[in-house]
């Protein structure tokens, strides 16, 4: 590679947001989802668990004495273990709390040791497994954690402080995250990665009425497939929603995703200084995190953002980048994988309300198909001409110097916090009922 396309590479490498904590894990192997015994059949029972009178005085008690077919029903408490549901022999189970108030059942990992201090709630294996009602807290790995699974249902959680992940699923088709929170988690608030490629019809993952604040990431997607954002709020983050690609995982690039009708706004979470949680110093390329945001496509293809309100976001409201790092790889499948190609950006309201991004919109023209149609724009653009914002059926065009514009404005060093907000372009956000701006923590 030419010098002058390795320095660009080096430094693209750096708005590389993808998680660097699942990595270092001791996770269940990847192997093929839905393959499992089928669904469980016949009529089932219901499991109590309660801290005192019922047939159960802990939650993993009733599931190792379950299968399939059966219902577990928490009551509310709290709860020290760590919860594991794994293999078929638990198809279809129902491990229910309190789905109007999850924060009653409480699942804390505070004080374990061992396996029981990795994840609050370990699905593998299992499909069709429905997780409703509870609140994690303080587990090492992640609060909530599903792989190698088909069609499970992630409903009613509150997700807080967990070492990597807050709802994190990995290597499945098919499931779904509903009605929400995640926040103050060191990765991201929310995760889907290393979807297995399917043929013919999609079973696509939906994400859908979560609320994700006070992450490094709000969203994270590591060479995620066919997964839908919708419906749902991130802010306050250090960067809102982050569909990436990176060859440690399989099956990229990220490709036939939906980002629609989400509110996207103040992820200016600058957690360098100080966080609630273990300071992530570098991603998975081992070089730092860029702050200020909204979405942003790293190495995306056939991905249509539509009909967002993007506000407030102080270095960018939604940038695509090419995964730089990769373009030169010797492996020209992976380097075909690492373009832009075939995105959508259509209908979003950039700068609603008057609180306006940094720069609304910040893409080189590089790669195929990337397109532009009805948005509603009040920042600045880079390139600053809007020239690369070309509309759909129109053939791209490359500013060469926006690449490099767009990579530095996310530089920074975090043993000097300040400088990761050096390209914001900042001021005062217009009233939110309920919600202040997080850009220092203050305890």
């Amino acid at each position: 590679m030419h010098r002058s396309h390795v320095l660009v590479a080096v430094v693209a490498a750096a708005m590389l947001v993808v998680p660097a904590g699942a990595l270092a894990q001791d996770y269940p192997p990847p192997k093929d989802p839905g393959n499992q015994s089928g669904k469980s059949r016949g009529k089932g029972r219901t499991l109590t668990v309660c801290k005192k009178g019922c047939g159960y005085r802990t939650i993993q008690k009733a599931i190792d004495a379950a299968t399939g077919k059966d219902t577990i029903r928490v009551k509310k408490g709290r709860y020290h273990e760590g919860i594991q549901i794994v293999g078929s022999r638990y198809n279809g189970l129902k491990l229910i709390g309190d789905a109007k108030h999850p924060k009653r059942v409480l699942i804390e990992g505070k004080g374990l040791k061992g396996g029981d201090a990795q994840n609050a709630v370990l699905i593998n294996n299992s499909d069709d497994v429905t997780v409703d009602g509870f609140y994690a807290r303080h587990y090492k790995a992640n609060c909530f954690f599903a792989t190698n699974l088909e069609d499970y249902v992630l409903n009613h959680l509150v997700a807080e402080n967990c070492g990597d992940y807050g709802v994190y699923a990995f290597n499945s088709k098919g499931g779904k995250m509903l009605n929400s929170e995640a926040y103050y988690n060191p990765d991201s608030g929310f995760y889907v990665g290393q979807t297995p490629p399917q043929a013919g019809r999609k079973k696509r993952t939906l994400v859908k009425n979560v609320t994700s604040w006070g992450n490094v990431l709000g969203f994270s997607g590591t060479n995620m497939r066919y997964t839908t954002i919708t419906k749902s709020r991130w802010f306050n983050n250090g960067a809102g929603i982050v569909p990436n690609m990176l060859t440690s995982e399989k099956f990229w690039p990220p490709t036939g995703n939906v980002i629609s009708n989400n509110d996207v706004f103040w992820n200016n979470f600058n957690f360098y200084p100080a966080a609630p949680f273990k300071v992530p110093q570098i991603s998975a390329a081992d070089l730092p995190y860029p702050v200020g945001v909204g979405i942003l496509l790293y190495g995306s293809q056939d991905t249509l953002v539509v009909g967002n309100k993007i506000s407030g976001n102080y270095l960018a409201g939604l940038s695509e980048i090419p995964a730089v790092h990769l373009l030169g790889d010797k492996n020209p499948k992976v380097a075909a994988a690492a373009v832009l190609r075939g995105n959508g950006v259509r209908q979003n309201e950039f700068g609603a309300g008057g609180d306006l991004n940094g720069r609304d919109i910040a893409y080189d023209g590089s790669g195929s198909g990337n397109c532009f149609s009805g948005n509603t724009v009040r920042s600045p653009t880079v390139p600053a001409d809007g020239s690369t914002l070309v509309e759909c059926g129109t053939a791209n065009v490359v500013a060469p110097n926006a690449l490099s514009e767009i990579i530095t404005m996310g530089l920074g060093d975090p043993k000097s916090p300040d400088t990761f907000e050096a390209h914001w372009i900042k001021h005062p956000h217009p009233a939110r009922k309920g919600v202040k701006p997080l850009e220092r923590y203050r305890g």
